[in-house]
């Protein structure tokens, strides 16, 4: 029923238009303030009402049909009957309203085939998010009026996965009406009239090819830590009319995978920056640290609050978890809806390299200044190397690049996205079994055409050849002991720079996933060191950066202006 929420975040009920005007009454809500929402949330619903200013226009293609949109609500609450709880009839709420409303009743405005494609739902846990979905999914299986309609139900896992396609068969077999009309097995649910289906898939299923989805709904995206699944299921929709994917998710601490890229990509949607008509966003969360105390506020990440979510449990459940890191850490995650790392030790969280996504044009750095430094860790495995350019406005550049063996990429299951970066020119894939120094080698000799490279600074570790080959050619190279006394000041002072916003790495995905990877390692003096959260998540580019950071560090806190880099010693650095 309509709602609005009070200032301790429970549910009450207003007095409610037509069912049918649901939708953009809560948007109207939301922007009022009547209903508390976080900022995203508002920009979705301006977003709303904003394109309905725009129908008729000819840049405009685009209606929004009240009773088309009702049409899913409607055949939810009299059919479905969620499986949990106690609860004679579903009742969706004035949000799902929204975000169903917004999926099936935006339409073109000539051919009424619907206007979203896509549609990422990002909400907290408990938000009853299976069960809409899953009766959504019974809807466009039977009256979505498609023949041969296959309603794929997708996760990281088959388990996953299950959970939907369970939830939708046991509506079925709640409801005498659906009873009738849907034929239940154990790996699939077929609606026979219209010769349509419903099956569970995962990334590890063995039947992915041949697939012709008209609803794809992709559960828990946050596990997903590359496109393969989802790319398979784009690839599978092109003879449909009016296919939708859709992707329901709380966040996660995969920060480099599929939903971060999505959920950037959909703020910048919300906030003008870049276009896209054919995405629907909901992006529900707390919008700052500020609002983790302030149980009034927690419906921005909850909108289901009084309903599948009890507010003072929730208060109780934060006032213990809030004082074990470990568990605070998921607390935020999975409830208050906001990207964090894992570990308390993890060296920088989402918020922070998000901070840091400015970029310039290299062309302006030809025969600047800079400090490289490089990590061959080993030859089966990455490699990495960068140049590092101290900018006259306290800001550093970073120019990163890695190597790889084939024989890695082709044997490696853990899903990284090798040859995504490869394409974006962030990684070099090299034949054969290992990396071969000279390639490093032949990077630093090309870099030094356009740059002045004064010093090459790196972790004697495999080293021993490739440095002599580089003071062969004339460069200056410096060892760096991998110890606390030359690697924390390094670690402390790049932390402040990137706490400040003044890393600039040109949005590199492969230097991000460096950083991401990276936890820290405290000794009893309060010395950091750096280390890799487990032996998949590499940090080899940062390693290569920290080792240049070292010098670099030293020329920020010294003489501004020369034009010639001044080194100071660690001694006087630290001031002992």
């Amino acid at each position: 029923m309509a709602s609005r929420t009070s200032k301790n975040g429970v549910i009450k009920v207003l007095n409610k238009p037509s069912k049918k005007l649901l939708a953009t009454w809560y948007a109207e809500q939301v922007i009022s303030g009547k209903i508390v929402a976080g900022e995203k949330v508002i920009l979705a619903a301006k977003r709303h009402i904003r394109d309905l200013k725009r129908q008729g226009t000819k840049s405009f293609p685009y209606i929004f049909d009240e009773e088309t949109g009702h049409r899913p609500i409607r055949f939810i609450e009299k059919y479905c009957k969620p499986s949990k709880g106690n609860f004679k009839q579903l009742i969706l709420q004035p949000w799902q309203h929204f975000v169903l409303g917004s999926l099936f009743g935006w339409i073109h405005k000539e051919t009424k085939l619907r206007r979203f494609k896509e549609g990422l739902i990002f909400v907290a846990r408990k938000q009853g998010k299976t069960t809409m979905i899953s009766g959504a999914a019974n809807y466009g299986v039977s009256k979505d009026d498609e023949k041969g309609a296959d309603i794929i139900l997708l996760a990281n896992s088959m388990k996953q996965a299950r959970l939907l396609f369970d939830e939708s068969k046991k509506m079925i077999q709640s409801s005498p009406a659906l009873k009738k009309r849907f034929r239940t097995l154990r790996d699939a649910i077929h609606y026979d009239k219209t010769f349509s289906k419903i099956e569970p898939q995962a990334s590890d299923s063995e039947r992915l090819d041949g697939l012709n989805t008209h609803i794809g709904i992709f559960d828990e995206i946050h596990e997903y830590k590359d496109y393969k699944l989802i790319n398979v299921i784009k690839n599978s929709r092109g003879s449909r009319d009016q296919p939708l994917l859709i992707y329901i998710t709380t966040a996660g601490y995969q920060l480099d995978g599929p939903l971060v890229d999505y959920y950037e990509q959909g703020v910048d949607v919300l906030n003008g920056v870049i276009d896209d008509e054919r995405t629907f966003y909901y992006l529900a969360s707390l919008d700052s640290a500020d609002e983790f105390d302030r149980p009034e506020m927690w419906v921005k990440a909850s909108p289901n609050m009084g309903v599948s979510v009890k507010l003072q449990d929730m208060v109780e459940d934060w006032e213990k978890a809030k004082r074990i890191p470990a568990e605070r850490n998921d607390f935020i995650t999975k409830r208050f809806n906001i990207f964090v790392q894992a570990d308390e030790q993890s060296f920088l969280d989402y918020e922070v390299i998000k901070r840091n996504d400015k970029t310039i044009d290299i062309s302006t750095l030809e025969g600047a200044n800079c400090v490289a430094g490089f990590d061959l860790s080993q030859t089966e495995d990455f490699t990495s190397a960068c140049l590092e350019f101290p900018l006259d406005t306290g800001k550093v550049f970073v120019l990163s690049h890695s190597w790889i063996p084939n024989k890695k990429v082709i044997s490696d299951n853990e899903k990284i996205p090798y040859r995504e970066w490869e394409k974006e020119g962030l990684l070099t894939i090299c034949p054969g079994d290992y990396v071969d120094y000279r390639l490093v080698y032949d990077w630093f000799v090309e870099q030094s055409k356009r740059f002045n490279i004064e010093l090459i600074t790196y972790d004697p570790a495999n080293a021993y050849r490739l440095v002599e080959d580089l003071k062969s050619f004339g460069f200056n190279t410096l060892l760096v002991r991998q110890g606390h006394m030359t690697l924390s000041p390094a670690l402390k002072d790049a932390k402040e720079l990137f706490l400040d916003g003044k890393v600039i790495f040109n949005n590199n995905r492969l230097f991000r996933w460096y950083i991401n990877n990276v936890q820290l390692v405290e000794d009893r003096n309060g010395n950091w060191l750096p280390t890799k959260q487990n032996r998949y998540r590499k940090i080899d580019g940062f390693a290569a950066f920290l080792n240049s950071h070292t010098e670099v560090m030293k020329k920020m806190v010294g003489p501004q202006g020369s034009g010639k880099i001044t080194f100071m010693s660690v001694k006087d650095l630290l001031g002992n």
